[in-house]
């Protein structure tokens, strides 16, 4: 087992994530197979109980496990499923030692954090690495593990001591630190800075860790004088110097990598058992991120949620799109529009604010509405789906934003004014959303309906089900407390309004669609955390096909469906006329 640790310095948010993915993908292009660890300082069990504003959205895993956006990448970039135990928190290790020393594992010894905590870290990532990640249930030879927050940091001293032991325990040609650094350029001089990155690799040699490559980040590529500099100060070869500068899309950041020999380094300094050979998984990578450079026409999406100020909150989301958009060859734009500014409130307080949102929502081609918790814009919410089932708009509504259109389809159809969730109108006498019965009210973290649950479709003519490739069943990501009231739904069916997926048990109601409109959906679970660069997820590319105005076209070609190879020789074509088999789909899994 090879492993590769990914330290940052300077500043938190650098890049890590996107780095550790590209080299993973790099790795497995190579034929090798991966698996990621993401090790997240913070003394939380785990990520279910953050507001997004704190470290972006929650990521959540077939197991159930909510966890830091960054795992998200790597199953986006290797297409491989992780589970829960894959991301490590101080709240995770603490709590595993204290649960052992409760039943006297340590014989009465003085429980410390050298050696207990940083043996228990370096147990859980040996252990951890041996997990398949892939289908073909085979053991990893590679694991890439993050290491969160910024070298120096107080947290992370823990794991820094156990890492510096580590590198001993499984022998030099075993173990590999990237450093990724920031190379800032201050617009007074235009000179590119080393001092930050010579401050930060002095502070973690000087915890034990020597970096064998350093991913200098800045604007723009790094001058050769610059890289010798850092090379000098640093300890390394000017080819351990790595220049990772801003590009216009994060799927050339493997291609950037490997342009620079990444590869060859790899092989000789981890003894890697690969064949210098052309590689089709990063061709595909080349295709897509050409095509995405010469997208000319574009498709805009309305986001309506109320976490709108930090695009973070909203990775999965974003990523689903544009990996729909990138397959009808469309550019996208995200309008955000915070769902509080839709209200009447804002009219009153604030007019240019309110004009502002509702002029962003009426020039957009699609509307979406995704997951969230809380009152708070919840109206605003329901005022923009309204807008978007009467003026025939396409729209997706995501969790929340499914269980939002019940409510919005109950009280301007069915009459029910005071239709609403029991989650903001405990008193409502037509509560169309209710809280389910597993649903646990006194704790907070880990209670929800989470993970892969199985989805069956009651209906043969639903456009969703087409859309996937016309399956009986899927198996998506769930993460909600609260559900559609089955009591009711037939008052919803009279007005053609259906459920047209359920649960196994046909109590839940997962998917819905309406008569009679462009493309107006919600489903319950989260498809975004399954959507993957080249097989863009059914629910997301099924709302950028209407907003492009191709759908029904799309669909009375019969979704002809491959389940690999998205891109075809013709994929440099950014013609919108392109023939639709070219689009390839997800293979579904019917295990």
């Amino acid at each position: 087992m090879k492993y590769i640790l990914v330290t940052g310095g300077v500043i938190s948010g650098i890049g890590k994530g996107i780095i550790a993915s590209s080299v993973g993908t790099i790795l497995k292009s190579c034929g090798l197979h991966v698996t990621a660890i993401k090790i997240d300082p913070y003394i939380n069990i785990d990520a279910g109980t953050f507001s997004p504003y704190e470290h972006g959205e929650v990521f959540v895993l077939d197991d159930g496990g909510e966890v830091d956006l960054d795992l998200g990448n790597y199953e986006r970039f290797l297409d491989i499923r992780l589970i829960k135990d894959n991301n490590i928190t101080t709240g995770k290790i603490y709590q595993s030692v204290i649960n052992k020393e409760r039943r006297g594992d340590y014989l009465g010894k003085t429980v410390q954090v050298v050696p207990h905590i940083t043996d228990a870290i370096q147990e859980w990532v040996m252990k951890q690495a041996r997990i398949s990640v892939d289908d073909d249930g085979v053991e990893p030879q590679v694991c890439v593990i993050e290491l969160g927050g910024t070298v120096g940091d107080i947290e992370s001293m823990p794991f820094i001591e156990a890492f510096r032991q580590f590198q001993f325990k499984v022998k030099r040609e075993n173990f590999c630190n990237i450093h990724v650094s920031l190379v800032p350029q201050p617009s007074a001089t235009g000179e590119q800075k080393t001092k930050p990155t010579q401050n930060s690799v002095r502070e973690l040699r000087g915890l034990g860790l020597s970096p064998d490559l350093i991913m200098c980040r800045c604007s723009t590529p790094l001058e050769t004088a610059v890289k010798e500099k850092i090379s000098m100060f640093c300890h390394v070869e000017p080819t351990q110097v790595i220049c990772v500068h801003d590009v216009s899309s994060v799927y050339r950041v493997p291609l950037l990598l490997e342009d620079q020999g990444l590869v060859s380094y790899f092989c000789q300094r981890l003894h890697l058992p690969v064949e210098m050979r052309p590689r089709r998984m990063l061709t595909k990578w080349k295709e897509m991120s050409d095509r995405s450079d010469r997208l000319l026409e574009s498709v805009s999406i309305a986001l309506v949620g109320k976490y709108t100020k930090l695009a973070d909150s909203y990775t999965s989301v974003i990523k689903a799109l544009e990996h729909s958009a990138l397959a009808i060859n469309h550019k996208l734009k995200v309008k955000y529009i915070d769902s509080a500014d839709l209200e009447t409130t804002t009219l009153q307080d604030e007019p240019v604010k309110y004009h502002e949102a509702w002029q962003k929502l009426c020039s957009s081609h699609g509307v979406l509405v995704p997951g969230g918790f809380g009152v708070r814009g919840t109206e605003g919410k329901i005022l923009a789906i309204n807008w978007a089932r009467k003026q025939n708009k396409p729209f997706l509504g995501v969790c929340l934003g499914m269980q939002l259109a019940v409510c919005e389809f109950a009280r301007n159809v069915l009459g029910w004014e005071d239709a609403n969730s029991t989650e903001f109108n405990p008193d409502s006498k037509h509560p169309v959303v209710i809280d389910m019965p597993e649903h646990n009210p006194g704790q907070m973290g880990g209670t929800m309906r989470l993970g892969k649950r199985r989805t069956i479709f009651k209906s043969n003519t639903s456009v969703l089900r087409k859309l996937y490739g016309d399956v009986e069943y899927v198996d998506e990501r769930h993460r909600h407390r609260f559900e559609v009231n089955p009591e009711l739904k037939h008052h919803f069916e009279k007005k053609g309004f259906h459920f047209v997926g359920q649960d196994v048990e046909g109590e839940r109601m997962e998917v819905i669609e309406l008569e009679d409109h462009r493309y107006f959906v919600g489903v319950q679970y989260h498809p975004e955390f399954t959507s993957r660069p080249i097989k863009p997820s059914p629910p997301y590319f099924g709302l950028l096909l209407a907003a492009a105005g191709k759908l029904q076209g799309y669909l009375t070609k019969g979704c002809r469906l491959s389940p690999r190879d998205t891109y075809s020789d013709r994929s440099g074509s950014s013609s919108p006329e392109a023939d639709f088999p070219e689009l390839k789909f997800p293979s579904l899994s019917l295990d």
